[in-house]
Parts: structure tokens; C-alpha cells; sequence
């Protein structure tokens, strides 16, 4: 069986036992023979980057199990030619995520942010910082309330700035705590 065919079957393992399966189970789940077939196949996988183990010698996900092939570019105004090559692989983790320990995710409820393309129902990717920049889209404890606005500061004044003209900059009048920056809006069509 080719490598990708080994891939194939270790992600489907992978989604149904939600945990990276054991030797045995792949064994089983290949129809190779012994066991050693198996760890010379996952020594392979390990080296290309796919799985890797841990201090017990489990199998784990690699920094390329995650990885999505990128295809190329599409045009999003007037049609174009396209082309299908494969031009690499890459992570999202690794494209997304700086810093792991402090990333994760929230749920955005409300519109205020509409404008910027953050919708009710998204997923917002962002990191724990303390600290922002102007036009930095933030999350916020603004006078003990939380938010998510872009964050403006101008002086000594700081201001949080919807996207949605429909609601108000936001002013801080006792406290400003920042908790986040947003890194990337995650929706599912």
C-alpha cells in the first residue's frame, strides 16, 4: 500500500476513535500481517512528519496531520483561467496560531462586528495578550462588560469601535482590560 493509503486509513482510525489508533488497531484495520509491517510503516509516516510519538512511545498527530493541500489562487472578481497544481501543504495550525498556550476560541453571539465579516454563529481564533494595537480587532472587558471591538487609541484616549453602525464607539469610563487580539474568523458554509 502506498503512504497515502496508510494516511487514509490512520485519519478515518483517527475520527472514529477520536485518539490516534494503536499498533494493533491499525494492524487490524491495514490487513497487514505483523505488527512489525506496522512500525516500519509508521517509522515512515514518523519521519515524513504525519505522526510522531510520545515519551511512551504512543503515536500522536505530526505537524503535518493537520496540513491542507494549497492548490493555487482563485480569482474572487472577473473569471480567470484556473489551474490545479499542488503547490505545497501547510498546517492551518501552523498558518494561524502563534503562540498555542495562549490561543483559543470563542463563539461570537451579536452583529457589532458585522462589518468586518464577523458574524453571529462564527468562531473567532485569538490569542491572549494583554496588550494591542491600533485596528486591532480586541476582546475586551470594558467596564466590566465583555466585547469585541476594534481597539483605537489616540493619546491617552481608548476607545473600542464597532463594526455595525448601528452601535455606539465604546468609551471606557471606570476600566479597559484587554484580553485578546483576534487572529482569524473560522465560519462553516
Amino acid at each position: 500500500m502506498p503512504t497515502d493509503k496508510y494516511i487514509s486509513i490512520l485519519y478515518r482510525l483517527y475520527k472514529k476513535l477520536r485518539r490516534m489508533p494503536s499498533y494493533s488497531e491499525i494492524l487490524g484495520a491495514t490487513g497487514l500481517k505483523s505488527k512489525n509491517a506496522v512500525y516500519r510503516i509508521t517509522t515512515k509516516l514518523i519521519d515524513e512528519g504525519f505522526i510522531r510519538k510520545d515519551a511512551t512511545g504512543r503515536l500522536l498527530p505530526g505537524h503535518r496531520w493537520h496540513a491542507v493541500r494549497l492548490m493555487g489562487t482563485v480569482a474572487a472578481g472577473w473569471p480567470s483561467p484556473a489551474e490545479e497544481e499542488l503547490l505545497d501543504t501547510m498546517s492551518l495550525e501552523e498558518y494561524l496560531i502563534d503562540n498555542r498556550e495562549a490561543t483559543f476560541m470563542l463563539k461570537v453571539s451579536g452583529d457589532s462586528m458585522k462589518d468586518a465579516g464577523i458574524l453571529p454563529g462564527d468562531m473567532v481564533l485569538v490569542e491572549r495578550t494583554g496588550d494591542a494595537s491600533n485596528g486591532q480587532i480586541v476582546i475586551a472587558e470594558v467596564d466590566h462588560q465583555w466585547t469585541m471591538k476594534y481597539y483605537r487609541k489616540n493619546g491617552a484616549v481608548v476607545q473600542l469601535i464597532p463594526a455595525n453602525s448601528k452601535f455606539s464607539i465604546i468609551t471606557p469610563k471606570e476600566q479597559l482590560k484587554i484580553a485578546a487580539v483576534v487572529k482569524a474568523v473560522i465560519r462553516k458554509y
